[in-house]
């Protein structure tokens, strides 16, 4: 599941921003609907560090003294409405994660990979004059050795890739230079929380030119 600008600003939609501590590098701010803990979190800040924390997982930061000052860069090119968001160079600048970690086995990228391979492998059988039936089975060979097993998660597709060989009139078929593949993508909850410190400062910021306007 992908974590959307619409499904997090869903999540979000009646939460009240609580300033408990804000002197300057220093801030506890939090986010909650009035009576309920789903989806609530707090910002914390502290020279080069910002923690989010809450119902969605915690995570860890660190990069510029104020850390509401690194997050805010993304969000002048945003356009109009839109919460910016920058998960790789944010995940470079992690110090902690939950135990399972910031990504996952992304396993359609998985499938679309393998499947590719596979075409170029019956393409390369076609070429080498194996017949129609032979090529059949090397595509069905395929699915169940190692299409299966996508589901059975990262370590059992990726064996079952690397272990892959069929054999064809001694012409080999397998999977090679797969290492050279990316098959992660960020989690929901990572994700869900680059959109909360986002949008969060970003209400931080106008609560704080409404003050300013009113004095």
């Amino acid at each position: 599941m992908t974590c959307t600008q619409e499904r997090f600003l869903k999540d979000v939609a009646n939460h009240k921003m609580e300033i408990i501590r804000d002197d300057g590098a220093y801030r506890h701010i939090r986010f909650k609907q009035p009576g309920e803990s789903a989806f609530y979190f707090d910002l914390h800040t502290w020279p080069g560090q910002l923690c989010i924390t809450g119902d969605m997982e915690t995570f860890v930061f660190s990069r510029l003294y104020d850390m509401f000052d690194f997050f805010r860069t993304d969000q002048r090119y945003a356009k109009p409405g839109e919460i910016r968001i920058n998960r790789g160079y944010w995940a470079e600048k992690l110090l902690a994660t939950p135990r399972r970690g910031h990504t996952e086995f992304d396993d359609d990228k998985f499938r679309k990979v393998v499947n590719d391979y596979r075409r170029n492998m019956v393409r390369r059988a076609r070429e080498l004059g194996i017949r129609r039936e032979d090529r059949r089975e090397l595509w069905d060979a395929v699915d169940s050795q190692v299409l299966s097993e996508t589901d059975n998660g990262e370590h059992r597709a990726m064996i079952a890739a690397y272990e892959f060989m069929h054999d064809i009139d001694g012409h080999g078929f397998q999977f090679e230079d797969l290492f050279e593949h990316n098959f992660e993508r960020y989690t929901f909850h990572f994700t869900w929380a680059c959109y909360a410190i986002a949008w969060g400062i970003q209400q931080y910021d106008s609560a704080k030119e409404q003050t300013k306007e009113a004095a």
